[in-house]
């Protein structure tokens, strides 16, 4: 059985400063699991059929418009047969005012009402997108993961490699951290991984022999990051002279992670290797190969048509 993710509606209402109208009590055990939204015309019209009882409820300008036409007692009617429907909560956008019924139905059933100053599209998109993250399938790996040249690079290898090392030198060379030793990823959409650090972690780089650092005290907020795309996974591992690497780069390899391919490469490890700078390297190819340009495939077709125009001149001279 999959793992259900929820956000408290405190939370939210925290994050996007909302407004509590009705029912204080019951915004701290409320969760929210779904990040679906409804905006209730067709029920305050009386149609409920098919209703999404977990969906948070958005009101705008359309909607009281249409019940501020009623007479008091239909849109109590009206309020009441919605609000016996059960849902987590309803905002009410732009500020409007509520009217008095409403107060008295939420009360009632002990559903709270919340506002905002947003208009009705900004707020929905919002707490949309937010929704999707905060609720998205999530995966934790042991590994480091920093932003480099706008790329999200995740480091993964066994204790010891060097991993939080080539981090911290990444942050030296202006790049910034995101995780380190756990990186949390969620799937937020059918392409798109986000990489972010546990809160309670968040910032801080343990180094052997020196113990923890705190990055963003150390050398800036600018170093820092708080989440950021999966663009490419780097394994690294003690270097194996038995095993053929790859040097050219023609063979693609990719990591599944919640059902969604990220290219990855595998850098061997030994002394003397700049580790800082072959990950800058990787991620700049990366971005490359993202935009349409792969330096490994242009090479081998360099080499080809060389290989073919060879071959076309000791045919002419076989010719004559």
């Amino acid at each position: 059985m999959s793992e259900e993710y929820y956000v408290t509606l405190k939370e939210i209402i925290d994050d996007f400063q909302l407004e509590v109208i009705t029912c204080h009590h019951k915004i701290y055990d409320t969760k929210i699991i779904i990040s679906d939204i409804n905006r209730p015309g067709l029920q305050l019209a009386g149609y409920m059929e098919n209703f999404g009882k977990d969906r948070i409820q958005i009101m705008g300008m359309v909607e009281t418009s249409y019940i501020s036409n009623m007479t008091p007692e239909e849109r109590y009617r009206r309020l009441d047969n919605y609000f016996k429907l059960s849902f987590p909560c309803i905002v009410i956008t732009r500020g409007l005012d509520i009217f008095p019924e409403m107060i008295e139905v939420s009360n009632k059933y002990q559903i709270p009402i919340l506002r905002t100053k947003d208009i009705t599209s900004n707020f929905l998109s919002g707490l949309i997108k937010y929704l999707n993250v905060q609720l998205a399938p999530r995966i934790v790996k042991h590994g480091v993961m920093v932003e480099v040249y706008g790329e999200g690079i995740l480091i993964l290898g066994e204790s010891g490699v060097g991993k939080s090392e080539t981090a911290l030198e990444l942050v030296k060379r202006g790049h910034r951290l995101i995780a380190d030793d756990i990186v949390e990823i969620r799937r937020v959409s059918d392409t798109t991984l986000l990489g972010s650090a546990p809160d309670i972690i968040r910032h801080f780089v343990e180094i052997r022999g020196i113990g923890i650092l705190d990055v963003k005290n150390l050398y800036g907020m600018g170093s820092v990051k708080v989440q950021e795309t999966v663009n490419l996974v780097i394994h690294l591992e003690i270097w194996d002279k038995n095993k053929n690497y790859d040097r050219l780069g023609l063979d693609e390899e990719y990591t599944d992670i919640l059902g969604i391919k990220v290219p990855s490469l595998t850098i061997p490890v030994r002394p003397g290797r700049n580790l800082a700078i072959i990950v800058e390297l990787a991620a700049m190819n990366n971005r490359q190969k993202s935009m349409g340009y792969n330096a490994a495939k242009v090479l081998n077709e360099r080499i080809n048509a060389r290989i073919m125009g060879e071959l076309n001149k000791h045919k002419e001279l076989e010719q004559k």
